[in-house]
């Protein structure tokens, strides 16, 4: 593969409620997927790239938990995300309309309330405030939150490649569909080991 620059590493989901056998919606495997995060959003980090990590941010009633067992409810240690994913500088936007500030922030933890990171209205503003031309996507459910970011940025006229190697899935088939949709219509797909060039 030769060498692309990217503008944004997109970091989706990962948190201990996804990625550990403890955790309220654990992902079989996600947990051997937490390195190739770190080292991403490390990655990133050293050659100032930022990294927007999307995070469910649920309210305890949340309309979410008629189709999936609660999870990631805000404040809850579940909702966290491993420390070796976190960067020093970092800042949030929560899922409400506002200025936000990320002048020096290597990390934008991006909270939401649904499977599609779209839906925080604060996302268009700071992909043109990045300047975020080519994005890196990862992170978990493949064929769900990762799907929607991938295919949103996508839509949005954005470059994106899928890390295949830091991602999991609930359903293979369905992974496997995301991924043909995926290139069918321009995005790529390329490992962790493609990313560290």
């Amino acid at each position: 593969m030769k060498t692309v620059f990217f503008d944004v590493f997109f970091d989706v989901d990962t948190q201990l409620d996804f990625l550990y056998p403890a955790g309220a919606l654990y992902v079989p495997g996600a947990e051997s997927i937490v390195a190739e995060v770190a080292a991403l959003n490390q990655y990133a980090a050293s050659r100032g790239i930022p990294v927007i990590s999307t995070m469910d941010a649920h309210s305890e009633n949340d309309p979410e938990f008629r189709d999936w067992p609660p999870h990631c409810v805000a404040g809850t240690a579940g909702q966290q995300k491993p420390a070796g994913t976190l960067l020093e500088k970092r800042t949030t936007i929560s899922n409400t309309p506002q200025d936000f500030e990320i002048r020096g922030a290597q990390q934008i933890l991006l909270e939401k309330q649904s499977v599609d990171c779209f839906t925080n209205p604060n996302l268009p503003a700071l992909l043109d405030r990045l300047e975020a031309k080519r994005c890196v996507v990862y992170g978990v459910v493949t064929e769900i939150c990762v799907k929607n970011a991938a295919m949103g940025l996508l839509r949005a006229g954005r470059q994106v490649t899928v890390v295949t190697d830091a991602v999991r899935s609930l359903d293979i088939a369905k992974c496997e569909q995301f991924f043909q949709d995926f290139t069918a219509i321009g995005g790529k797909l390329a490992t962790a080991k493609e990313m560290f060039v």
